[in-house]
């Protein structure tokens, strides 16, 4: 198998408010576009022609797998939301339908080990298709997900947002020629769902793998290895980015320093260094486990960085600024005088003067000075979310803030736990955000105030 189709044409609905300006699956995971690293993974384990299905902003996609080595690509497009399984046949017609093909969905993030070991099972079956599972731990729940019911390495049959399956589907399949007809005939509709389950009026591919299991075919079942993060809410990019910047750390067993980079006698360092070309670890400066810092990327004059941290090209983190442990810092940042961050933040960000920020920074952020992001209620509970009418319960991320791209806060925000801010929407000085902020807003506080007459006899002269 050396064919696969990634699919990256949805609109990511669920992903407010990052969904504004890319396709979610463009979304950075250390650094690297979810699809792009995706892509790499499917290269090295032997794929070698890659069809890409893209539709909402089809340009970020596009950019992400510029000039990707390895791989011949193809894109084709659709328009609306198709669903899945029409999603896939609309690439057939540029890949060889007479042998077998993968499809992964462009914003899974997951191992190489688990791509790998899907494509060895591939490979070395005759079974009709080959679908990549993983347990349902709690306090994840089955109705978040769609749902898989598996035995002794084989699937007994699927369920949208079931109620009791065990296992979920992880958005990766492979299919043989045999496979096609179930494809083709997709109901448009997924009706393998628990009653009144009201699915969508979308042709999801999952339905096709419930035909190919009702006409008696084998579909074998494989578990991911170690983690795999499906990024279709706002909280997914704190967990995804935390797993891989982990398995990162956990495999880096020496310092890995350019010899144009410069580390500083001054410098405390308590794990392992990746320094790129141009790179510097500058005076006072202290890091308290394994660092991976970028292209001409300054770290000076006491900064103080957590464990785990992956920091960007051309980025400066400086001045008794505080980086937390597993956050990742993009391309192009600053992080400046006595600025703390526990979380993500995207290219071109800044933080300065102060402000404490815990969750995710889109791209081209401007935090204002002695901005707080709050990350404790009062009541000790986390925080539940709404998205799109739904109540949600984030296992990751439930009491973080999530900045929207290229928005803006003045002097002395604060942010209440869990509130999302929409793109290319400022927050005006002193403003104490306690809900969602739609994008393309301005919120201003209105002021009222009390004046006196005062003066020396108000002291006795």
């Amino acid at each position: 198998m050396t064919q696969a189709i990634i699919l990256a044409a949805g609109a990511g609905t669920r992903f407010w408010p990052y969904n504004e300006v890319r396709n979610k699956c463009t979304t950075p995971v250390v650094n690297e576009p979810a699809v792009r690293r995706l892509a790499k993974q499917l290269c090295e384990a032997g794929i070698r022609r890659l069809v890409v299905v893209v539709g909402v902003h089809a340009g970020s996609v596009r950019a992400a797998l510029h000039r990707l080595e390895g791989l011949e690509i193809a894109f084709t497009a659709v328009q609306g939301t198709p669903g899945t399984a029409h999603c896939v046949l609309a690439a057939l017609t540029l890949l060889d339908t007479t042998q077998p093909f993968l499809v992964a969905y462009g914003d899974i993030v997951t191992t190489q080990g688990t791509v790998n070991r899907f494509l060895e099972v591939a490979r070395g079956s005759e079974a009709a298709a080959v679908a990549l599972v993983q347990p349902i731990v709690p306090p994840e729940r089955p109705i978040d997900w769609l749902g898989a019911s598996v035995r002794s390495g084989r699937l007994e049959y699927v369920e949208g947002h079931s109620r009791d399956c065990a296992h979920r589907l992880c958005g990766m399949y492979a299919f043989s020629p045999a496979a096609l007809p179930a494809i083709h005939d997709n109901p448009g509709v997924m009706t393998q769902v628990p009653v009144g389950g009201m699915p969508p009026l979308e042709a999801e591919l999952a339905q096709s793998v419930q035909t190919l299991l009702d006409d008696g075919t084998d579909v074998l079942a494989v578990e991911v290895e170690d983690y795999l993060v499906d990024m279709d809410k706002p909280w997914h990019i704190l967990e995804a980015n935390r797993r891989a910047l982990d398995e990162m750390s956990r495999h880096l067993t020496e310092n890995r320093i350019h010899p144009t980079a410069r580390v500083h006698d001054g410098a405390e360092i308590k794990g392992f260094a990746v320094i790129a070309e141009g790179g510097e670890i500058g005076n006072r400066v202290v890091i308290e486990g394994n660092v991976f810092i970028g292209r001409h990327t300054r770290v000076v004059n006491g900064a103080i960085v957590g464990h785990s941290v992956a920091i960007g090209n051309h980025t400066r983190i400086s001045d008794y600024c505080l980086i937390g442990a597993y956050s990742v810092v993009g391309h192009r940042c600053i992080v400046g005088h006595g600025a703390e961050l526990d979380g993500v933040m995207f290219d071109g960000a800044y933080l300065y003067h102060y402000c404490e920020i815990a969750g995710v920074v889109g791209q081209s952020v401007d935090i204002g000075a002695a901005t707080v992001c709050g990350t404790l209620r009062f009541d000790d509970a986390e925080t539940i979310h709404r998205i799109k009418g739904r109540r949600e319960f984030p296992v990751h991320g439930a009491d973080a803030t999530y900045f929207g791209d290229f928005s803006r806060t003045g002097v002395n925000v604060i942010t209440q736990p869990g509130v999302k801010i929409g793109a290319y929407t400022c927050i005006g000085p002193g403003v104490v955000v306690y809900e969602d902020v739609p994008s393309r807003k301005l919120l201003l506080l209105k002021q009222e105030l009390i004046e006196k007459d005062w003066g020396p006899e108000r002291y006795g002269w």
